[in-house]
């Protein structure tokens, strides 16, 4: 577990991702929506090809938080989407997930100021994570 010392710098994690992760998270969440998983499809509408379920990235963020925190109570996990995470066909993308740790409010939350992105590209914007450690 990373002790949350307030502006303490959290171990980047990364996590690469699949096109059969896409096929596994489309299977678990019911989001069948084809530019997750049809390159002619994706690019068909503008798509620089097959891109993850935002959901899913933010799914790996929550997954940072847990390691961190030794799976503390998550209060708070939000973000805009601001860039796709395009996955090749022939291989992963990779998101990175970094930050530091605010103060302890007086409701005894942490915030944690996060970034995240996938090769160099921010692709979360506004992340808003508040946790009961």
């Amino acid at each position: 577990m990373t002790v949350l010392e307030p502006g303490s710098a959290l171990e980047p994690l990364t996590y690469e991702i699949t096109r059969a992760d896409l096929v596994a998270y489309a299977g678990a969440s019911g989001d069948h929506n084809p530019i997750h998983q049809d390159e002619e499809i994706a690019r068909a509408v503008g798509l620089p090809g097959v891109i993850a379920h935002g959901m899913y990235t933010l799914a790996l963020v929550g997954r940072a938080v847990a390691t961190w925190t030794d799976e503390a109570e998550v209060v708070e996990l939000g973000a805009k989407f601001v860039a796709p995470v395009v996955v090749p066909a022939d291989g992963s993308a990779r998101i990175t997930v970094e930050g530091t740790v605010g103060e302890r409010n007086a409701d005894g939350l942490v915030p944690l100021s996060l970034q995240i992105t996938s090769d160099g590209t921010k692709v979360l914007g506004a992340p808003k994570v508040l946790v009961r450690a």
